[in-house]
């Protein structure tokens, strides 16, 4: 079996000792799980360059991982659910998504034990075991991150690999220097520091036309503060410097080709060791028959590079999960099993993981290619049950309607008996910024947009797709059906066609004109995913369409929160950059926008807003929030929304209210 060895590192019961209902105290179980796999082995078959890795002494090639267990402290209260949190560039993301609560901020000066908030305990009293399995070799190397080390593909020779890097650099500030990676990952450095054939593109729109940057202009390495250069293979600069807002997109080789689809093994051997134990290593917790996975954004495409592959079953041939949720990764898959692979890569215009986005086979009238995302486990009959969710700002990225329709965006689809997909209506890629604000990290300079953020918290709905997903897995419910905008109901259009709403309201500042993925021949290569154009030649847009809105400009397709279905702003899943961080004609990517109704009508006619106020909408903050509570309960009447939520929606519209008809505020 994989799994051979499991060491500890600490060992803690969590939230100060607190019950949860009748499974009673939980702790965390924090160590490092060794791995050994064998290259031959048939479900090892799809990882790119695995018989390119150093094997042992049997001919199994060795990794590991961090992972942390979180479990009953009385084993006996153990529900036999298990729930893989995918994490996300290291960090968890199952317990404050499906708990809502608190995420750390992790940098080099974060202890490995910082405290892991169990927010409302919801999974808890529920009984599940919790684990997250380190799966990303290039993460930050920051103690408190939960990472896997593994081993480089090497030449029959026993030297490094070389390949080109294709990647996308941007700055909210002029600067001289850039890191070759995406969010302070481990780069790859470049083979060459004086590489001729290296090249930089500018653009100002992630689609618009290409200005080189001459070769002169920059070259690898740093510049320090002082104006001194410092030779680094893992760096561009330029003395001339770096637009902030402008697209610099980069193409260099690189040497040293980790073996980045381990990760796959490691999260599938990961789950199979805690559900059947190992010749070489018991299971930590008995009893765990149903597993889950939950993914977000990066991991979410993940889950669906994972399903695309169909990694579900281990060396023995078993199925690992039984179901898994892919969040907000719109339509794309990513560079996850690729050599020269980057994880953190998140857009789609830099990637060929595009085709197929839907569970059902599809043919791409423009390249004839054919396929289906679930194609691999259609084909060999697994049940294994899927959901994809999305908000607005995966649509107005214009890929994530590409999951139910067809390429070109002409028809809706209808997915697999296995699948749904779900539209959170009004909300952006994060579950909401809180209080409302330009800048989504509340630091100066960072993610600031020329809206106010968006503030809709989408975990209430997101929580009801885990129970129903249950549900459906461990007594056949079938959850409910698959909600999102439809061509055919009017509510499914093209970006451009939303102008005409927000043209009529003040400060909206809705794009002149979105960037859309495109066909991009990259002619990767058969077996590792290599790109062998690049930059890639670029081909014909496909149909990606984004959800219509009312005249209040509130989406009016997919499942829609109560606080925006009685509504006291407009709430977008797009925004633009800010003149201050440059790009003012982009997209802020993964952002979102709120754009507040006039609290009473003298202001509303003073700004020649045509949206009613909140004072003509409703008589009173009672009124309101009756209201609210009303939608909220048809919400759980359908299964979009759990009984014990009605008061979370309550609560969040309250603040709401007090924030948007405060005239201080």
């Amino acid at each position: 079996m994989p799994a051979t060895k499991f060491e500890t590192t600490f060992r803690r019961v969590l939230a100060d000792g607190k019950h949860f209902g009748d499974v009673g105290q939980y702790e965390e179980i924090r160590g490092v799980l060794s791995f050994q796999i064998d290259p031959e082995n048939e479900a090892n078959s799809r990882i790119t360059d695995v018989k390119l890795a150093p094997v042992n002494q049997d001919g199994f090639v060795e990794f590991e991982s961090d992972v942390s267990l979180i479990l009953p402290v009385d084993k006996t209260k153990v529900s036999g659910k298990l729930l893989l949190d995918v994490v996300n560039r290291g960090n968890r993301v199952g317990l404050p998504n499906f708990n809502r609560g608190t995420r750390p901020l992790i940098d080099e000066n974060t202890p490995i034990d910082v405290e892991v908030d169990l927010g409302d305990g919801l999974l808890m009293e529920k009984g599940y075991v919790v684990v997250a399995c380190g799966w990303q070799v290039d993460a930050p190397p920051f103690d408190a991150l939960i990472t896997m080390r593994g081993p480089e593909a090497l030449n029959s020779d026993g030297t490094r690999l070389e390949g080109k890097v294709y990647m996308q650099l941007q700055s909210p500030e002029d600067t001289h220097n850039f890191l070759l990676s995406d969010k302070g990952h481990k780069a790859y450095e470049a083979a060459d520091m004086y590489e001729p054939s290296a090249l930089i593109e500018i653009r100002d729109m992630p689609d618009g036309p290409a200005e080189p940057m001459a070769r002169d202009d920059w070259k690898f390495g740093r510049i320090d503060d002082a104006g001194n250069y410092h030779p680094d293979p893992g760096y561009v600069c330029s003395e001339k410097g770096f637009e902030k807002g402008r697209l610099y997109q980069a193409v260099y080789t690189a040497v040293g080709a980790p073996v980045i689809g381990l990760s796959f093994a490691a999260l599938r051997d990961c789950v199979s060791w805690i559900k059947n134990g190992s010749p070489h290593l018991d299971s930590p917790v008995e009893g765990i028959d149903t597993a889950y996975a939950y993914g977000r954004s990066q991991t979410g495409r993940f889950l669906r590079t994972f399903a695309y592959n169909d990694f579900n079953l281990d060396e023995a041939g078993r199925e690992t999960l039984d179901g898994f949720i892919a969040n907000v990764a719109g339509g794309m898959r990513g560079e996850f099993n690729q050599r020269f692979g980057q994880n953190s890569k998140d857009r789609n215009n830099m990637m060929h993981q595009l085709f197929p986005f839907a569970s059902i086979e599809q043919t791409d009238p423009e390249t004839e290619d054919t396929g289906s995302l679930h194609g691999r486990l259609d084909g060999r009959g697994s049940n294994l049950k899927i959901m994809y969710t999305n908000t607005s700002a995966e649509y107005h990225r214009v890929d994530a309607s590409l999951l139910h329709t067809d390429p070109d965006g002409r028809r809706d689809i209808h997915q697999g008996a296995n699948t749904r997909v779900y539209h959170f209506a009004g909300t952006e890629h994060g579950i909401g910024v809180w209080p409302p604000t330009d800048n989504g990290f509340i630091v100066e300079g960072a993610e600031r947009s020329q809206n106010i953020r968006s503030i809709i918290d989408y975990t209430p709905l997101l929580r009801a797709c885990l129970i129903n997903m249950d549900a459906w897995v461990t007594e056949g419910k079938e959850p409910p059906a698959s909600a999102h905008p439809r061509i055919e109901e009017g509510t499914l259009v093209h970006p451009s066609s939303l102008q005409s709403a927000f043209s009529k309201i003040p400060g909206s500042n809705y794009p002149e004109r979105h960037a859309t993925p495109r066909r991009r021949e990259f002619s990767p290569s058969d077996g590792n995913e290599h790109p062998n154009i690049i930059p890639p030649e670029i081909g014909k847009e496909f149909g990606g369409l984004v959800p219509a809105v009312n005249s209040d400009g509130n989406e009016i397709g997919g499942i829609i929160a109560p606080e925006i279905a009685v509504p006291v702003a407009a709430h977008t899943g797009w925004t633009l950059r800010h003149p201050d961080v440059g790009g003012d004609k982009q997209l802020l990517v993964f952002a979102g926008g709120t754009i507040p109704f006039s609290a009473t009508q003298s202001q509303r006619l003073s700004a020649g807003d045509p949206r009613l106020s909140i004072e003509e909408r409703y008589s009173s903050k009672d009124d309101y929030l009756g209201q609210v509570k009303e939608e909220a309960e048809e919400l759980v009447e359908s299964k979009y929304l759990l009984p014990e939520d009605v008061e979370v929606s309550v609560s969040l519209a309250s603040r709401m209210w007090d924030w948007f008809t405060d005239s201080d505020s």
